[in-house]
């Protein structure tokens, strides 16, 4: 995982954040679901050092969603979009403040990769060159 620094970072200084959304989302459904793990772990990772602290973690993430049958994973929604408000705004940018509660409500309805699309996007917004 990438070492957190105290301050967010400027745009554009961490590319390898940017992802292909429609690869991720065709690879999520070739794999039943699977691939969809490792890209909340990408997403975990961008904000974290773009929160420049350790706000998110895989592995809690994991055990905590399987063990309450996927209602952590709906908080958790919430507050990646939460995070990324708080990034935006550290970063001076266009705050999309219906983040949390549009990633709330679509995992409700069981769209949760609607909200990874998302969250993909305002994180490539923050981190592309």
């Amino acid at each position: 995982m990438t070492q957190a620094s105290n301050q967010p970072v400027s745009k554009g200084n961490r590319p390898d954040f940017v992802i292909n959304i429609p690869a991720y989302v065709i690879f999520t459904l070739i794999t039943c679901g699977l691939f969809n793990l490792y890209w909340n772990f990408r997403q975990m990772e961008a904000c974290n050092h773009l929160l420049g602290r350790p706000e998110f973690d895989f592995a809690k993430w994991l055990v905590l969603s399987i063990i309450t049958c996927g209602i952590y994973h709906i908080y958790y929604q919430y507050k990646m979009g939460s995070a990324i408000v708080e990034i935006q705004k550290k970063m001076g940018k266009p705050e999309n403040t219906n983040l949390p509660v549009l990633s709330l409500v679509v995992t409700v309805v069981g769209l949760s990769i609607v909200a990874d699309c998302v969250h993909q996007n305002e994180i490539n917004l923050l981190v592309q060159p």
